[in-house]
């Protein structure tokens, strides 16, 4: 069987069992998003409580620095600035004014469930993050100089895990909007980028270790999946008779 054979029969497969999914293929998708993250987060976790991994982050963290000096980032002289413009995406100033701005711009448009849901997965989730710091309670990096202000523990990150729960809800809610598939995946590409560029800056900055972000991204992505879930259950629910 060559390989447009397979192709073939694989999307016919496919499409069968969607077919007969009662609800569709997209929330089975976000299901099994949802668990593969709420998994890796896990997993990492584990590691952090058994002290493993430590030598990776120190790697990472050196490697940006110049060697012999840990105060001074690697690259040009504009790059840690644009780092610190970039942190600030994650921070609560910015998520407040992006949250607060989406929220009255789906009520303007009559979308009061997908607001609540927008809002109810960044204050959940910005309250299970303060709870995760509070229960590890892993230090900050102090092998390097850190090159931004932060509070509070390591881990999980916060700006990984909110940004990522803020930007990709967000995503999903917007991209829901327009029919073309094209324009959907632009909006979450570009909702996935700026996590990602958030959760990276942290690293660069040396506020972080990199366990911290890879945790918060998986949390993030699996908190907001499940919000996203459940604006799904909501909208498909049959009215009550």
């Amino acid at each position: 069987m060559d390989f447009q054979s397979i192709k073939q029969k694989s999307t016919e497969a496919f499409h069968l069992v969607r077919n007969r999914l009662p609800f569709g293929s997209g929330p089975l998708i976000g299901f099994g998003v949802m668990a593969a993250a709420f998994f890796a987060f896990w997993s990492i976790a584990e590691e952090i409580l058994e002290g493993e991994g430590h030598s990776l982050d120190e790697d990472i963290l050196l490697a940006l620095r110049e060697p012999g000096d840990p105060s001074q980032p690697i690259g040009p002289f504009w790059l840690e600035y644009s780092m610190t413009d970039i942190t600030s995406l994650g921070g609560y100033t910015v998520l407040t004014l992006l949250l607060t701005a989406s929220a009255v711009y789906l009520i303007s448009m009559k979308r009061w469930r997908h607001a609540a849901i927008a809002v109810g997965a960044v204050l959940s989730g910005t309250l299970l993050s303060s709870l995760l710091k509070l229960g590890f309670s892993r230090p900050r990096p102090e092998l390097v100089e850190h090159l931004t202000h932060a509070m509070s523990s390591s881990f999980p990150s916060g700006h990984a895990t909110l940004s990522a729960i803020a930007y990709l809800t967000l995503g999903m809610i917007v991209a829901e909007a327009h029919e073309r598939r094209r324009v959907k995946a632009l909006i979450i590409t570009g909702a996935v980028v700026t996590t990602l560029l958030v959760g990276m800056s942290r690293v660069f900055l040396g506020v972080h270790w990199p366990s911290d972000v890879l945790a918060g991204w998986a949390l993030g992505t699996g908190w907001a999946m499940l919000w996203w879930l459940v604006l799904h259950m909501i909208k498909t629910r049959p009215p009550i008779s």
